[in-house]
């Protein structure tokens, strides 16, 4: 076990504060109270998601989700905070490496993951599952992405590969277009698009944070030889795959890209998918 001494606690003064018997209700009337220091946010309801014990000698981390209104706009979210009984922190930091606790208290993905419609490689009844939430546009996933497909196509009879849209609309506005679109193509037929699609320069076409469909269309058509139409990528069938994607990824806390999940539990160093497979 780590010393506490190893660890540094992060966040608003609260996190320091002490309560002389931290139980799960504890936890929510916190949450509650700090929220609620913010006067435009009215807390509907606060729930205890996931508990997790860490590998430090009596702290859980807690995953909350929280439904709030701001301004008359009702909001879902959830929030990660830690406490050992005693003490409440917004977060714990490794001195060791900087990195945070928050990545061990990741929900861990359930069967509804490996649905076989979202399976882009592999053999949807192998024993080892790979779930990735990417961006098309984000320049680590363009590396990344194409990697992992090759991997599995060369295990394809051990490894199943799963595929979600996770655009990130603020970086990336142009990726929630390429992801109807390609999402378009793979119900015309169109073979390994994904692959494709992270293999493909588009900046000739569009940048990353056009906004215009038709550019972004025009592309992806002289890039494919299809004749998508902006009619086909605007269906309500094709807009609700993506929120739908989104969704599941907000679900167990996707907040950035590419995030790979490797027998349902999150690896944060992305490699070890390279332990599946041929040895």
């Amino acid at each position: 076990m780590r010393n506490i001494s190893k660890l540094l606690t992060a966040g608003i003064v609260l996190s320091t504060t002490l309560f002389a018997n931290s139980s799960d209700q504890n936890i929510i009337e916190f949450e509650k109270k700090r929220i609620s220091q913010n006067p435009s946010v009215s807390v509907q309801e606060i729930t205890i998601n996931t508990k997790k014990e860490l590998p430090l000698e009596g702290w859980h981390g807690y995953i909350l989700d929280v439904k709030a209104k701001i301004q008359n706009k009702e909001i879902n979210a959830k929030d990660i905070i830690f406490s050992n009984g005693k003490y409440i922190a917004m977060d714990l930091i490794n001195s060791e490496n900087g990195k945070s606790l928050k990545d061990l208290v990741t929900p861990n993905l359930t069967e509804v993951y490996y649905d076989k419609s979202k399976l882009i490689a592999g053999n949807h009844n192998a024993k080892d599952k790979v779930v990735i939430f990417s961006d098309p546009l984000c320049p680590f996933c363009m590396e990344y992405i194409p990697d992992v497909i090759n991997y599995v196509n060369k295990n394809k009879d051990s490894i199943a590969l799963y595929y979600y849209n996770f655009p990130l609309l603020r970086l990336h506005p142009a990726a929630q277009t390429l992801s109807k679109i390609a999402e378009v193509a793979k119900e015309k037929g169109l073979k390994d698009v994904e692959l494709k699609v992270y293999t493909t320069d588009w900046k000739p076409y569009f940048q990353s944070d056009s906004k215009d469909d038709k550019l972004i269309l025009d592309g992806f058509n002289k890039v494919f030889k299809t004749k998508i139409t902006l009619e086909e990528i605007s269906k309500k069938q094709i807009e609700d795959i993506i929120l739908k994607d989104i969704k599941m990824g907000e679900d167990v806390m996707v907040q950035g890209t590419p995030t790979i999940f490797i027998n349902g539990v999150k690896d944060t160093s992305k490699t070890k998918i390279q332990t599946l497979g041929n040895k």
